[in-house]
């Protein structure tokens, strides 16, 4: 089950790499070669969307004792859904700073465009640290649920010699059991058997 999920994660994580690279293009382009960018993008987010889905039914198959980390990658990859699309919006409306001055007919305002290429940056930055963020709490929670499932192993291996233990006190009981029942059924066959020759005996005798 598991391998199922790790499998669309790696189609996720290499079509969402795709997909940040043709929005970046987009603002670059104009006219026909930027409708078409947009179609193939919304035609990739689609895509992101299913595996996704695919993703959720996969959690839900999991046992409950171990889908907390699964459930926590679900949420971090919703995140990165939703900031995608928020992305893909702002760069349909948006132009580069090449396509801006050549649809003005001149140089822009440089410290216009210094300050958006700030901004630019100091996304991605943030975005980065969000998914170091969300990759360190996997690790720590992988960590916990690999603790737990060594406790649980251990006190199952505790029952089940337990277990061991009870039935071969129980098979040494029914051996003695046995032994007895064996000498008590003896010594009642030989009772009888005496008492029946004692009684011919007798009979014989008169």
């Amino acid at each position: 089950m598991s391998a199922d999920f790790e499998s669309y994660e790696q189609d996720f994580a290499v079509l969402t790499a795709d997909i940040t690279g043709r929005i970046g293009k987009v603002p670059k382009l104009l006219g026909d070669e930027k409708k078409q960018m947009v179609a193939n993008v919304e035609k990739q987010l689609e895509e992101a969307r299913e595996l996704l889905e695919q993703m959720e039914l996969e959690v839900r198959e999991i046992p409950p004792q171990s889908r907390g980390m699964y459930s926590s990658r679900m949420r971090s990859y919703k995140q990165e859904m939703g900031k995608l699309e928020a992305d893909f919006k702002r760069s349909r409306i948006a132009y580069s700073d090449e396509v801006r001055n050549e649809l003005l007919g001149d140089d822009g305002n440089s410290s216009e465009n210094q300050r958006a290429h700030l901004l630019d940056n100091t996304e991605r930055l943030e975005r980065s640290s969000r998914r170091l963020e969300a990759g360190y709490q996997i690790a720590v929670e992988t960590e916990q649920i690999g603790q737990e499932m060594l406790e649980n192993l251990s006190h199952d291996r505790e029952k089940i010699q337990r277990a061991r233990e009870r039935l071969r006190e129980t098979d040494a009981n029914l051996g003695k059991s046995s032994r007895i029942l064996t000498g008590m059924l003896r010594s009642i066959v030989l009772e009888e058997t005496a008492q029946t020759v004692l009684a011919v005996f007798q009979v014989l005798s008169t």
